[in-house]
């Protein structure tokens, strides 16, 4: 899985209320949950607005801290991100993330990528090239079952697609 996208850049500490506020859990339509990804953050109503899909954001550490809310990754995967990388995850955030199919890296160097970059990606190698720095950096992979999951396009894909219990 490769992909290339610009870089939306997030501290550290982003809720899952921000990423996905709470206001707009009764909502069931997922373009209509996309419209709102990364709402309450800082820098959100930008983030709204300029998205393609593909890009790409990149966090500090305890990305999708808070709530359980599948909203979160849902109304993420829903606005085109392509993958998140972050310093760390809170641990539901990151099984859910794996179980809607949003692929997701850890890597340690996130303050060294910047607004705005360019990044190529490789999920499943995890490997970041930084485009526009010139950088290149080795992210911590998932596990080859979350990697069959997200790239299935989630757990509910996955299951459909049958698993042998040999």
């Amino acid at each position: 899985m490769l992909v290339k996208g610009r870089v939306w850049k997030f501290d550290h500490d982003i809720d899952t209320d921000q990423i996905y506020p709470g206001k707009y859990l009764p909502l069931t339509d997922k373009r209509e949950m996309a419209r709102h990804a990364m709402e309450g953050t800082k820098g959100g109503e930008e983030f709204i607005k300029s998205i393609k899909k593909g890009d790409i954001i990149v966090a500090g550490k305890n990305f999708g801290c808070g709530s359980s809310r599948e909203h979160a990754p849902v109304a993420i995967r829903g606005i085109g991100v392509s993958v998140i990388i972050a310093k760390s995850f809170a641990r539901i955030f990151r099984r859910n993330s794996v179980n809607t199919g949003l692929p997701i890296l850890e890597l340690e160097q996130v303050e060294e990528i910047q607004q705005g970059d360019s990044l190529e990606v490789d999920i499943e190698k995890g490997l970041v090239k930084d485009i526009t720095q010139n950088k290149e950096f080795k992210a911590k992979s998932v596990s080859s079952l979350e990697m069959e999951i997200m790239k299935a396009g989630g757990l509910l894909a996955y299951l459909k697609e049958g698993v042998s219990y040999e």
